[in-house]
């Protein structure tokens, strides 16, 4: 692992840094934090000083507390979401794999008619139909990303499943559980290492998304597409209070996919 740290190059190693900078001030969150994450401690949006380092929002509330409090919560609630939606999709796209035959059509078919609708719209139906919580919010997103999942696993594993040592396992009467776990997934972990970073962006993005259109966190719980909705008066009267929370999304956003784009460069096998 050090070897390779020592050989990535210079963007990897920059969004390292910002990955784990963010990474800081989200675990940390509560010894970081100026101020309680919901409490008014001035008038609305006053400027940067020794006692608000980014000023406060639309209600009064420290932003740069609301900033550490909503890397927090952001960055976990679109990790868990990430991670739902990748068990799923690769489940699936490695049981289509291995098995094949009617249960590959049937999975296809449905992914096929999850996919035919407009992700936001769809996901906004749903949200609006069983209310914007917490849980609803992580499996609704979770099962409308696993699609794009479930096609890049298939695919890669439908590779694998036709090579020699893969039919070696079958003929010593190995079943199919045993071949995604010890066959297709060590070797089609690269190109899902890679794409688990892409996606986690989508769902960092989506989300935020979400929560500035209002069905996404909802207050007054820190995060920082929320952040970016409640203060966008402010710009009226240049203030430039949303541009924090928005900074902070596109600075997350660009670390992760300088990391991501040395992923795909090393499951490539290509060299400079």
């Amino acid at each position: 692992m050090f070897k390779l740290l020592r050989q990535s190059p210079i963007s990897a190693r920059f969004g390292m840094i910002m990955i784990v900078l963010t990474l800081i001030l989200a675990i940390f969150a509560p010894l970081i934090a100026p101020y309680e994450e919901t409490k008014v401690v001035g008038d609305v949006w006053e400027e940067f000083s020794s006692k608000f380092y980014l000023g406060t929002d639309h209600i009064g509330r420290d932003l740069f507390t609301r900033m550490v409090y909503g890397a927090r919560n952001t960055i976990a609630l679109a990790f868990f979401t990430t991670a739902m939606s990748f068990s799923l999709g690769v489940l699936f796209g490695f049981l289509a794999a291995s098995v094949g035959g009617w249960l590959e059509q049937i999975l296809s078919r449905v992914f096929d008619i999850l996919m035919a609708f407009p992700t936001l719209i769809f996901c906004l139906m749903i949200l609006s139909i069983v209310g914007a919580s917490i849980p609803n919010l992580i499996i609704t997103v979770a099962i409308l990303d696993s699609t794009r999942v479930y096609r890049l696993a298939r695919a890669v594993a439908m590779d694998i499943a036709v090579m020699e040592f893969v039919e070696a396992a079958r003929l010593r009467g190995e079943g199919n559980w045993w071949i995604m776990r010890r066959e297709l997934l060590p070797n089609a972990l690269p190109p899902l290492v890679a794409e688990f970073g892409l996606r986690f962006c989508f769902v960092f993005l989506f989300i935020a998304s979400l929560s500035f259109l209002g069905l996404g966190i909802q207050p007054p719980t820190a995060d920082w597409g929320g952040m970016v909705r409640e203060n966008a008066g402010a710009i009226t009267f240049g203030i430039y209070t949303p541009l924090f929370p928005a900074g902070a999304i596109a600075f997350l956003t660009v670390g992760v996919n300088l990391v991501v784009d040395w992923f795909l460069h090393i499951a490539s096998r290509l060299e400079d």
